[in-house]
């Protein structure tokens, strides 16, 4: 299964020339599952929608307690059909709900229905403290949503911006590396576990962001969910794109994280 992150960097820059650079990559990468941020929706123009049906793919998109769209949101668009789709809104600073959120959808997919979530945390650079509340909402709410995670035929996937590099806190404690936000419940980093060289998504190289203040960073991140039934859902292969210009334009100020994930079953299910 292929599985890509990308922050598409909403209205921002030259937005409106960039559109046809995200769906020309979008087309390219030919992934299964897409886990967007900063998708924009505007009047009775959705992106999440105009790329769902570039691609013929199903969309589950954020939306705002009331029902009505986010217009800074996130999305999750598939190759197989979304048959729930959920918003968490996260909190701020202060611990109230602010802008950002979590989507996730569980999608009827061959072999059974699996579940896919995105998220784009606090960026500040000082924001680890946020970053881990909103971590913590984000996983439990996980749980909430779909039970025992051990008994899942497919693990989750978990992709989105962290806005966290891999030595913070906040991904150490997603990933195991400290205690966990739930227990029993870790994430695997696919770019950790196979992907080659530092793997930064946001970079002083962009032509987007030529001053970026801490450039060279990894913030991009697709992760599976453990304990899973292995080989099912392991990494594979990863790689970066969104990063080449398409008729000159640079698609977005983030480069895109795609991963490889194992679809096998455990052979001892094969054979029953």
């Amino acid at each position: 299964m292929r599985v890509l992150t990308w922050n598409l960097w909403w209205r921002f820059g030259p937005w409106e020339v960039r559109q046809p650079a995200i769906a020309t990559e979008l087309l390219a990468v030919d992934a299964d599952l897409l886990l967007l941020q900063e998708v924009w929706a505007k009047d009775d123009i959705d992106q999440a929608e105009d790329l769902g049906a570039a691609l013929g793919f199903f969309v589950a998109r954020s939306h705002r307690s009331d029902g009505t769209r986010h217009e800074f949101g996130n999305a999750i668009l598939s190759r197989w059909p979304v048959a729930q789709t959920e918003t968490l809104i996260l909190p701020g600073p202060d611990g109230n709900p602010g802008h950002r959120s979590a989507v996730a959808a569980r999608l009827q997919a061959p072999g059974g229905d699996r579940w896919a979530v995105t998220t784009h945390l606090d960026w500040r650079y000082d924001g680890s403290r946020t970053r881990q509340m909103q971590l913590e909402q984000v996983v439990g709410w996980i749980v909430d949503l779909v039970g025992d995670v051990s008994s899942l035929a497919y693990p989750i996937v978990l992709g989105g911006d962290f806005n966290a590099v891999p030595e913070s806190d906040e991904i150490r404690r997603l990933t195991g590396l400290s205690i966990p936000y739930v227990d029993g419940l870790v994430f695997t980093d696919a770019w950790a576990a196979v992907g080659d060289g530092p793997g930064h998504t946001w970079t002083r190289e962009n032509a987007h962001s030529p001053d970026a203040q801490w450039p060279r960073r990894r913030l991009d991140y697709v992760f599976s969910s453990w304990p899973r039934p292995k080989p099912t859902g392991n990494p594979r292969e990863a790689w970066l794109g969104g990063i080449e210009a398409h008729d000159g334009v640079v698609p977005s100020d983030h480069a895109a994280v795609i991963v490889e994930l194992d679809d096998r079953r455990p052979p001892s299910e094969v054979n029953e």
